[in-house]
């Protein structure tokens, strides 16, 4: 879809991402009659999902590319624009906000577009682990990166977690206390040294810690199945975990002075506005549960509060969401 040669009014909202919580948004803000438009980098995380069996009413399962697939073929009904591109700056204006959007075709030209709100929803990449000859475990689907999601179908298997310190042993043992009785952290290597409370955790739910890095792998029916590692012992295992964390996409809001935790997570209030006046933020941006269902109630929720406020001006909200505390 090609972009307008003029802006002649600001848009009542700027969605930016196109995964669930920003396409949640836009079927909300269409059926609302609210002038918006969706830019989307072409690269959503939930595009990964191999099969999530815990997407309320798809009982079989769904990819994440079909719920995408779809999401787009529902918002489509009501015309809605989705333009390929990347957000390269966000700034404040008069009455709002200008974004700076290099367009998505090779060698596109870049755009400006005002809009009086924002809702950033542009996700999250997940870090991924150092294994030998593979350096996108994660995207192939080969390493899972959500028990959460998906634990349920790998209950009393062999399960290995990739992970070290708080995070990685964190997971290990919500594995290992929800799904299976068989659980090794993989520390590829980091070293990672445990204190006695963690050692009584480990031994608590008989978690197996391997320290070596990993050398080599093997790899039968898209699934890695065996590790070996470089003091030569091979380990085998049904499934696999990342618990590296993720690298949030958040640099938009940060640059604008919106509150945030260490990770870069931002900080909401009810109606998924950040500490910016007339910035919001829904789905793996925010701090909170990373999970499609909560993406989308985020998408749903600000763009509700964005439509019953399309008529205040932007500058005098008096609570609009900057009051925050950590």
């Amino acid at each position: 879809m090609s972009w307008p040669a003029v802006q002649e009014e600001a848009l009542d909202c700027l969605i930016i991402g196109g995964g669930p919580a920003g396409l949640t948004a836009a079927l909300y803000l269409a059926r609302f009659g609210r002038r918006f438009m969706v830019v989307d980098a072409g690269e959503p995380r939930a595009s990964w999902i191999p099969t999530s069996h815990n997407i309320p009413v798809f009982a079989d399962g769904i990819s994440g590319k079909e719920i995408l697939n779809r999401q787009r073929q529902h918002v489509a009904r009501y015309g809605v624009r989705i333009m390929r591109g990347t957000v390269k700056g966000l700034s404040k204006a008069e009455g709002g906000f200008t974004a700076t959007i290099e367009d998505g075709t090779r060698g596109g030209p870049c755009h400006k577009v005002q809009a009086r709100r924002v809702l950033l929803a542009t996700g999250a990449d997940d870090i991924e682990p150092d294994l030998p000859d593979l350096a996108d475990a994660v995207r192939q689907g080969l390493v899972r990166y959500c028990p959460i999601c998906d634990g349920y179908e790998a209950k009393g298997k062999r399960i290995a977690v990739i992970g070290y310190g708080d995070r990685g042993l964190g997971e290990a043992v919500f594995v290992a206390r929800t799904y299976s009785q068989d659980v090794t952290l993989l520390t590829l290597g980091q070293g990672m040294e445990l204190d006695a409370a963690e050692r009584a955790r480990v031994e608590k739910y008989g978690i197996k810690v391997v320290h070596e890095p990993v050398q080599e792998l093997g790899v039968e029916d898209d699934r890695i199945t065996v590790l070996r590692t470089i003091g030569g012992r091979e380990y085998h295992f049904e499934v696999l975990y990342s618990a590296l964390g993720l690298k949030l996409r958040s640099e938009l809001a940060i640059t604008l002075g919106a509150q945030h935790d260490e990770t870069g997570a931002l900080s909401v209030d009810e109606h998924n506005r950040t500490t910016v006046s007339g910035l919001y933020a829904a789905g793996g941006v925010v701090r909170g549960l990373d999970q499609v269902v909560v993406a989308m109630g985020h998408g749903a929720i600000a763009a509700t509060d964005i439509h019953n406020r399309c008529e205040l001006p932007t500058e005098e909200e008096a609570d609009g969401g900057a009051r925050l505390s950590s």
